[in-house]
């Protein structure tokens, strides 16, 4: 059986990187209907990108998927923080910060080189962990497709 890490939170949320206890329907619906990044993403994307990364579940106390976090890493030098969220019915609680710091402990995220992501609007979350805008953006690159998911 292999280690998962796991988190409890005082008010009887967990955290898990177990990807069996993933709700993908969940996850899949709010990326697909409510994000601004993924908007349409098809469930077959969702499920590959899921299992290439290292996932972040964030459980209601009744086990329910109250949120997510995606990490695409090598686990030595590289990790790139995506697709996170908390489902509106658990917001409020402090959740999103717990998620994040829980992740930034995870021991397959120490001592990295870089680590990235892209947000249009939570960049107070992600600058009290440490988050930076880039040093030096003019050495970054990117292939840039506007709409990958048009809607079905």
């Amino acid at each position: 059986m292999a280690d998962f890490f796991t988190a409890a939170h005082p008010a009887g949320y967990t955290l898990s990187t177990d990807p069996a206890r993933l709700d993908l329907t969940a996850i899949h619906r709010w990326l697909s209907e409510e994000s601004y990044w993924a908007k349409h993403i098809p469930r077959a994307t969702v499920e590959r990108a899921v299992a290439n990364s290292l996932n972040f579940g964030l459980y209601a106390p009744d086990g329910r998927q109250a949120g997510f976090a995606r990490v695409v890493t090598d686990r030595a030098t590289f990790a790139w923080l995506c697709d996170v969220f908390v489902l509106p019915e658990f917001r409020g609680h402090g959740l999103s910060k717990w998620l994040v710091k829980q992740m930034l402990a995870h021991p397959d995220l120490q001592n990295l080189r870089r680590h990235l992501l892209a947000t249009f609007d939570a960049h107070t979350l992600y600058q009290r962990f440490g988050y930076e805008p880039l040093d030096r953006p003019e050495r970054w690159l990117e292939i840039k497709k506007a709409n990958p998911y048009p809607a079905p």
